[in-house]
């Protein structure tokens, strides 16, 4: 289950947002990769900072 931090608006555990999850099956062939590769950092970023 998604928890969503509140300043990125990116879930806390696979680093996505909401319009992300909902496009997704929709996405062009090369926006998933590059999200893909996105991911890692943006959950590492919301993991060192402090919750609210």
């Amino acid at each position: 289950m998604c928890q969503w931090d509140g300043r990125t608006g990116w879930c806390r555990g696979c680093g996505r947002t909401v319009p992300e999850i909902k496009a997704w099956r929709k996405l062009t062939p090369y926006r998933p990769t590059a999200l893909l590769r996105e991911l890692p950092r943006r959950v590492e970023q919301v993991k060192r900072e402090p919750t609210a």
